[in-house]
């Protein structure tokens, strides 16, 4: 309900700044942690696992940080129609697999659960855009991907903490390369809005550009093309995750990959 209300009050009153729904999203991640007990224990890095089992707070207070930032992520990217929706079906129905495979009923009923809610969204908002998820929709669909991912970790020691972040690793990613894009690069605050997101050029080099006279003209439809350009190659990237989900080494290399990836296509685009 915090990150969900966080998010409505902002669609509703345009006033709830970025700050202020990362600290309603970080008190769902604490409320999660103490009343269900999802908090990240382990990330496979000497060192940092050892202090997250033995400093409960500092793993209940990097847990609210890790699910706020993913929740933030998932608003970042949803920018066009079906393109957050599309993205969170792909990455339910990855965790939903994961966990039929350990046998975690709770994990899987609840991807699936909003894998349906997501279905009948999605023929509402792509292509034509009738309805859209808004900053609630958006905080609320990060914070369930990301405690689902904690609580598959959290819950089946044989799962690497890592596949949950190979999930997510786009719309994170985003949000990572934007703010070194804005601090570093343009001299700007990471929070200063800009139209240089991945997804925006898609739309402005590869689609509004080849939309010749007298093809496609109207907003909706080029919007709609948007999803299917990124999503496409997004999955075929994921899909190694789905074989490896036990082996971080190999994780780790599938998360390499997509960040080299997703860098050679900035700039290609950019």
């Amino acid at each position: 309900m915090p990150a969900f209300t966080g998010g409505l009050a902002e669609d509703l009153t345009k006033k709830v700044g970025v700050l202020a729904r990362l600290l309603l999203t970080m008190a769902a991640g604490v409320l999660a942690s103490v009343l269900i007990g999802a908090t990240l224990t382990r990330l496979d890095v000497p060192g940092l696992d050892n202090l997250l089992q033995y400093w409960p707070l500092l793993a209940i207070a990097f847990t609210a940080f890790a699910v706020s930032g993913a929740a933030n992520a998932i608003n970042i990217i949803d920018g066009y129609n079906g393109l957050a929706a599309g993205y969170a079906i792909i990455a339910l129905a990855a965790l939903a697999w994961v966990s039929m495979q350990v046998g975690d009923q709770v994990v899987l009923l609840a991807s699936l659960a909003m894998l349906g809610a997501l279905f009948g969204f999605v023929v509402w908002n792509w292509p034509g855009g009738r309805i859209f998820l808004g900053d609630g929709g958006a905080y609320l669909l990060g914070f369930w991907l990301a405690e689902l991912g904690v609580l598959l970790v959290m819950r089946n020691p044989q799962v690497s903490p890592w596949f949950p972040l190979v999930i997510m690793i786009y719309p994170i990613w985003e949000t990572l390369f934007s703010m070194y894009r804005r601090k570093i690069i343009r001299q700007h605050h990471v929070g200063h809005p800009d139209a240089m997101h991945l997804h925006q050029l898609v739309y402005q080099r590869l689609i509004r550009k080849s939309s010749a006279p007298g093809g496609i003209t109207k907003q909706h439809p080029r919007n709609s093309r948007v999803a299917p350009l990124l999503l496409i190659p997004v999955t075929l990237l994921m899909l190694p995750a789905l074989l490896l989900w036990h082996r971080t080494d190999a994780l780790l290399v599938c998360a390499g990959a997509f960040c080299v990836a997703y860098g050679w296509l900035y700039y290609r685009l950019a």
